[in-house]
């Protein structure tokens, strides 16, 4: 009875509205409750970082993966024209450039298929909507991909799928499949994929084959392959990858490793050849792994989680210490405060087993910044990432639509942590020998004009203009097309300078001069 009297006068106002009233009143309710919906699932605004000022040139990688693989982020449907498939990445590159992002890692090959146009592999679904088709009208992708990227001073990395042979949700399989032209190295698996068998040779000299012919043909920065190796075991229902016939054959043939083991050293050899073949086409082009960021529980200590190197087969640690690749990106997909799974533990351990001192820059799960605490969370790994690794620090965001399709993370770099535009930290082991000073000169009139050009035969990537305003220096980057930019006349730089930077990020000494207004 006492509930009935506190809603009595509510049930008597509404009863005593006309239609219209109500729905008015139901509309602004539905506003309202929106409104505090919004605040429990996103609290607060983004908190003020502050940004950092540089008067010289910062070094960090910062890379988003664009994922084709189901249409995950491009294109963003199978079928799309030509036209709406380049405004899509005109778009993405965009919205990575203004935020400071200095690579993209483009997935090229998600399963035995291409995204570019290729003799060994069918088209792909993701692509035209049917495996094997064209564009129509036609035109290359990738290299589209790489022109538009490098306009806007950003590397192209290409990343494959090495194993998979069919994804589930990637459309009818054609008869230009690998899983109808070559059955015998594909293993169907109960999740309704298919995966190549790695232990085979012909699989191998396959997947060997696809990276060297993307890397003869293309002008790419960069080749990248992900944690696939052996399937996660949820692909397969829990159950064994199936290749025990294979096994028995190896050791009928007098083969003397365990199945584990040879397994992994199928892997390793691939990884080792991989990396070989590429720095014999072309030793500027960077090799980059990204493995599960856990390579075995207790390793360190404290770590529980899925054991790579027994599950999927992939001694990533080796690979690490043996300097099979040039840059090494963990997936470190959890918070830094989750004790069993700890971002900086395993980012300092990772660092540990950095014997050949390659880059290591993490793969972060920047889906978290769809919150402001996660926002923070992915701050607060940049920062660490700095403070462990320095001038040669750098992250890959999982994936691109977290910094594309989010303002308030957009915001956060734009104004806070990538304030800052950065370089590609140099990779000295692939190239020692810096570019020549550029040839510079200023034209004053209307404007104070810098104008610079390349010196010597080695080819410019970026440029670096350094300027002097009211006694602190400040820069721009500019990529290798520009070769000029403009001050208004009344402006109160005293000084200029101008560096060139090579492929693999070495700077050439400065070339200064004064401005004489």
């Amino acid at each position: 009875m006492q509930i009935k009297r506190i809603f009595e006068p509510v049930i008597h106002f509404w009863s005593s509205r006309t239609l219209q009233e109500r729905l008015y009143i139901g509309v602004i309710g539905i506003l309202l409750l929106g409104l505090l919906n919004y605040r429990a699932l996103f609290g607060p605004d983004v908190p003020d970082y502050g940004k950092a000022q540089r008067q010289t040139v910062a070094t960090e990688f910062r890379a988003a993966w664009v994922a084709s693989v189901v249409n995950i982020n491009w294109p963003s449907e199978p079928g799309l024209s030509p036209q709406q498939q380049q405004q899509e990445a005109i778009a993405l590159l965009d919205s990575m450039a203004s935020a400071n992002l200095n690579a993209v890692i483009l997935q090229v090959r998600p399963h035995a298929d291409a995204l570019y146009q290729s003799e060994l592999e069918p088209w792909s679904y993701y692509l035209t909507g049917e495996q094997g088709q064209p564009p129509e009208p036609f035109y290359d992708p990738l290299s589209f991909w790489i022109e538009q990227a490098h306009n806007r001073g950003m590397e192209l990395h290409a990343w494959i799928n090495p194993y998979r042979a069919h994804h589930f949700e990637g459309g009818e399989i054609s008869e230009q499949s690998l899983v109808k032209t070559n059955p015998e190295l594909v293993k169907a698996l109960n999740n309704g994929m298919y995966w190549m068998n790695p232990t085979r040779e012909e699989t191998v000299n396959h997947s060997l084959a696809v990276i060297e012919d993307i890397v003869s043909r293309y002008d790419i920065d960069g080749i990248h392959y992900d944690d696939y190796f052996y399937p996660y075991p949820a692909y397969n229902d829990g159950e064994d990858f199936p290749d025990r016939a294979e096994y028995a054959q190896y050791l009928a043939e007098g083969g003397s490793l365990t199945l584990n083991d040879w397994r992994r050293d199928a892997v390793n050899r691939f990884v080792k050849t991989l990396y070989q073949q590429v720095k014999a086409i072309k030793p500027h082009v960077k090799v980059g792994i990204s493995p599960f960021g856990i390579w075995r529980p207790q390793s360190p200590e404290t770590i529980a989680g899925l054991d790579q190197y027994d599950t999927l087969f992939a001694d990533a640690r080796l690979w690490l210490n043996q300097g099979w690749l040039d840059y090494f990106t963990p997936q470190l997909y959890w918070d830094t405060n989750r004790v069993a799974q700890s971002f900086p533990v395993l980012l300092a351990w990772w660092q540990q087993q950095n014997f050949q001192d390659r880059h290591l820059w993490p793969g972060l799960n920047s889906n978290k910044v769809a919150t402001v605490q996660g926002i923070d969370e992915v701050v607060n790994q940049i920062m660490f990432s700095r403070a462990l690794l320095q001038e040669q620090a750098g992250q890959v965001f999982w994936n691109v639509r977290t910094v594309t399709d989010n303002p308030r993370f957009h915001q956060v770099l734009t104004q806070n942590i990538y304030a800052n535009q950065a370089l590609v930290p140099p990779s000295p082991w692939l190239d020692s020998t810096p570019p020549e000073p550029p040839a510079v000169e200023i034209q004053s009139g209307d404007e104070v004009v810098v104008k610079w050009q390349k010196t010597g035969s080695e080819p410019v990537f970026r440029w670096v203009l350094y300027y002097k305003d009211s006694d602190r220096w400040r820069y721009r980057i500019f990529n290798k097309n520009t070769h000029e930019f403009g001050f208004p006349a009344d402006s109160r730089i005293t000084d200029i300078a101008v560096v060139a930077v090579d492929r693999t990020g070495l700077k050439s000494e400065r070339t200064d001069l004064p401005v004489k207004l």
